[in-house]
Parts: structure tokens; C-alpha cells; sequence
């Protein structure tokens, strides 16, 4: 039998943690995501759940007043702006815990979630924790998708989505984070409305701050149900990656550049087999080229979905070809927009006291673990 921090006898009580849960229109898998959260192992005492809402409009705001009317633990917070850097700042600034966890709506977790993160943070010193992404997929679509956001050529080999140890990564999905942390860092930029957490993330490293996936740390992420929400999910997430890059350019990592350079590559062969139709001056090959890089594209495709078929069967891979390349096309096409047309914003300003977001701050200590003997790194 497990037990949570500080329950052993003589033991001082475990750290309160404040879990946020931004939320906008969510109707179809917010109940089940707070129930997975009123289910958790930890001392129900020593943790608050605030689920800010951004104006739903589709349910989801009664769902988790009925919610909060059954269980104290729960409380509705209004997030007017609706966008998810900014719901998490007003739980944070809300929070009276000492730990601060972000759990999203369409996601599940594990009844041991918030403890296996108050452990993992407490006894490794680290400033962030959490567990890989398991994409699920609820409908034959679905699980096309899930199997192509588990697949390192439909999204890359980030280490935090596959990692069967515990080790540093350079972003993580969700997290758990020490309070005090954003005093010194500054909260989460309210200017990027994707891409916040890895902003984030990137903060806290150029800080001198770690960054930890612990297999130990379980959830299901629910994939989006059909290609037109998967296609906008993932356009906005290359238009925010390309604003995250204009304000920390040394963040970037190789294996972002892959699908904006499949759509520049499609780009470029259209456009010269276009020219080669209309000019002598060009070779009658060069007509040829976008076929050539479709084709190639489409063979890569195909070759994975293969392999795919052979571990998880016929129905997984079944759409994967369309999935890949919604997930590819969107990523890169959006990735080329936000760097050609970037937003009008403005940086976040760090709370009172908080050095600038970018500025390194020496980390005091987190408190030990109960009976670990350790304190911070």
C-alpha cells in the first residue's frame, strides 16, 4: 500500500498543492477529468482545485459548478479573456498552495497523479515535473490520431513523450511547480496564447532551473475528435512556435524545423512547376518537382503507417496518411504565417518584487521530502 507525503507517523503534513484547470468549452471530457482529480490519493485536505473558465458556452461552466456544489475542494474561477496563459495566472494568483499543478481539461489522471508529482518535485530539487503525453483516441479517427501523436514522424522525438525513466528533458507536459518559483521567473506569458508552457520551460532552464519526466507520473490526453480540429490545434501551435522563436530564437531545436521545411519544400516545388509550364528559360524537368517531393512525402507516410499496422494493429493506421499530414501541413503552414505575420503583444511584466523574465536568480531550497533526507540540488 502506498502513502501520501507526510502520512507516515511523525511525519509533518504533506505540501498544499493548487491544481488549475484551464477550461473553455470542454463539455465532452471536463466531468471526467475532474472526477480523475476529486479520485486522487493525496490528502483531500491538503490540496484546492481551481477550474478557470474562459466563458463556455457548451455546458462545461455548469458541469463544474455542480461539481464545486458537491465537493469544497473545487472552485469556479472566470477568466474573461478565455485564453489559457491567462486562466493560468489567475488560478496562480489565487493559489494558496505551495505547490502549483496544471492539469488540462481533456485530460485524465491517474489517482496517484498529485502525489507521484509532490514526490518527484520534492526529492529532486527540480523547479518542474511531470509525466510523458498518452494520447488516447475514442472513435476509429481518434485512434489514428493518438497513434500519430505517439509516433516520433508524426510529432517528433522530444524525450518527455516517451521516456520509460526519469530523466532532464527541455519541456514537459503539464507540470508541477514549486510556488516560489514564479516570483523569481515571472507567471506564465500572457502574449503567447500557445506555447506558453514551453516559454515557460525555457525560462526556467535559462535560469539555471531543471526540468524532470517521471514515467511514474501517468495521464491520457484525449486526442481532438476529426481532421478540422486537428488541423487548426496544430496550425495554432506552429504560428505560436514561430512567435516563441522571435522572442528566444536560442530555444529552438532542430526537429521544429522539419515540418515548416516540408511545406517550403512544397511551396517551392509548386511554384517551379508552375514556371516551367509558362517559360522557356526553365527546364520541362522542373514541372516534375512537386510531384517529386509529394511523392517522397507520401512514401515516408505510407512506410510508417506500415509499421504502425504491424504493432498496433490495421484500425490505428488506418487514417494515418490524412492524420500525418494534417498534423504536418497545419504545423508548418501555421509556423510560416506567424513568422511572416507575427501579432501585435506585449511581453508579461513579472510580479512585484520578481526579476525579469529572462534574468537567472539563485533557487532557494525547496523543503525535504519527508524521510528523503533531501532538500534542493
Amino acid at each position: 500500500m502506498t502513502t501520501a507525503p507526510g502520512e507516515a507517523s511523525g511525519s509533518p503534513e504533506p505540501p498544499f498543492v493548487t491544481v488549475v484547470i484551464p477550461v473553455r468549452n470542454e463539455a465532452r471530457s471536463i466531468a471526467e477529468c475532474l472526477r480523475a482529480v476529486g479520485a486522487q490519493d493525496y490528502p483531500p485536505e491538503r490540496f484546492e482545485v481551481f477550474v478557470v473558465d474562459g466563458g463556455s458556452h457548451d455546458g462545461s461552466r455548469e458541469i463544474v459548478e455542480r461539481t464545486a456544489g458537491a465537493d469544497a475542494r473545487f472552485r469556479r474561477l472566470d477568466n474573461p479573456g478565455g485564453l489559457v496563459p491567462a486562466a493560468l495566472n489567475r488560478g496562480l494568483r489565487a493559489a494558496r498552495g505551495d505547490i502549483f499543478l496544471r492539469i488540462d481539461a481533456h485530460t485524465i489522471v491517474a489517482p496517484d497523479y498529485v502525489r507521484r508529482c509532490v514526490e518527484r518535485l520534492l526529492a529532486s530539487g527540480a523547479e518542474n515535473v511531470g509525466g510523458p503525453m498518452s494520447p488516447q483516441g475514442r472513435t476509429l479517427l481518434g485512434e489514428g490520431i493518438a497513434a500519430a501523436m505517439h509516433c516520433r514522424f508524426g510529432v517528433g522525438p522530444a524525450r518527455f513523450r516517451y521516456a520509460r525513466e526519469v530523466e532532464e528533458v527541455d519541456t514537459v507536459y503539464l507540470g508541477a511547480f514549486p510556488r516560489r518559483l514564479f516570483d523569481r521567473i515571472g507567471e506564465f506569458n500572457e502574449a503567447m496564447v500557445r506555447n506558453q508552457d514551453y516559454e515557460m520551460n525555457y525560462r526556467i532552464r535559462r535560469a539555471g532551473g531543471r526540468i524532470l519526466v517521471d514515467p511514474a507520473i501517468r495521464s491520457t490526453y484525449l486526442v481532438r475528435p476529426d481532421l478540422p480540429s486537428l488541423w487548426r490545434q496544430f496550425g495554432s501551435y506552429g504560428y505560436w512556435k514561430a512567435q516563441m522563436l522571435r522572442r528566444h530564437p536560442r530555444s529552438l531545436r532542430p526537429r521544429q524545423l522539419a515540418a515548416p521545411a516540408l511545406v517550403a519544400a512544397l511551396g517551392i516545388g509548386g511554384l517551379a512547376s508552375l514556371a516551367s509550364l509558362f517559360s522557356t528559360f526553365l527546364p520541362a524537368s522542373g514541372r516534375w518537382l512537386f510531384v517529386a517531393v509529394a511523392a517522397l512525402y507520401l512514401a515516408a507516410s505510407l512506410g510508417v503507417s506500415c509499421a504502425v499496422a504491424a504493432r498496433r494493429g490495421l484500425r490505428a493506421a488506418l487514417a494515418l496518411p490524412a492524420v500525418f499530414a494534417t498534423m504536418h501541413l497545419a504545423w508548418g503552414g501555421g509556423f510560416w504565417i506567424g513568422a511572416l505575420f507575427p501579432p501585435r503583444a506585449s511581453e508579461p511584466t513579472a510580479p512585484s518584487g520578481a526579476p525579469a523574465p529572462s534574468e537567472p536568480a539563485a533557487k532557494p531550497p525547496l523543503p525535504a521530502i519527508p524521510g528523503s533526507g533531501r532538500g534542493s540540488t
